[in-house]
């Protein structure tokens, strides 16, 4: 990139011979971790980190979803879309993990979800919550094994704030939700890193 610098997504697209919204969010995770960094109207141009051998932003790429991923809230697919929301405000969370009997991923319900639902509607809290969930295979995720980086390139290009952790369960038949990886989470990394803790 140096001898271009600076360099508009456009262009680094073109020298690729790929469309620009394809590396959108692969630019995203570049300035983030500062490889490189951009100013609006000019373009891109190498960041600190890619400028220093020692940048302690280099260790997040070893960095795997399991090392950093929190405990997942997940509930049965036949509770209420009002169970829902109780239980986002009393676990905090921005989107729960919705399983079968079987403890298999069927769905994810968020935030949003949640309000479209409700807002105006009183009988919407009687209603399944399956009803209002986006359902496999529609869920983007991630596993234990994949990279930060790839869980941070998912949320930008997907524009979600956070993934189910999955792995195939004992039998193999269906996937169980082991985790989860949010914006939060990246922040917090991020964070960490900058600060040397």
């Amino acid at each position: 990139m140096g001898k271009y610098a600076p360099i508009t997504g456009e262009r680094i697209a073109e020298l690729l011979g790929i469309s620009r919204p394809t590396i959108r969010s692969d630019l995203a995770v570049l300035v983030m971790l500062r490889h490189i960094d951009a100013k609006p109207k000019v373009g891109y141009f190498l960041g600190k980190a890619a400028l220093e051998v020692d940048s302690p932003f280099k260790h997040i790429e070893a960095m795997k979803v399991k090392d950093v991923m929190g405990i997942p809230v997940v509930l049965r697919e036949t509770v209420t879309v009002s169970d829902a929301v109780v239980t986002l405000f009393l676990e905090n969370v921005g989107s729960l993990m919705i399983v079968n009997q079987l403890g298999a991923l069927v769905g994810i319900v968020s935030r949003k979800d949640l309000l479209k639902v409700t807002l105006g509607q009183a009988s919407a809290n009687t209603m399944p919550v399956s009803l209002v969930m986006t359902r496999h295979p529609n869920i983007v995720k991630v596993n234990p094994e994949d990279s930060v980086l790839e869980a941070a390139r998912k949320m930008i290009h997907h524009q979600v704030d956070g993934l189910p952790v999955v792995k195939p369960a004992a039998d193999l038949d269906h996937e169980e939700v082991v985790g989860r990886i949010t914006k939060t989470t990246m922040t917090k990394l991020l964070l960490d890193v900058a600060l040397g803790t």
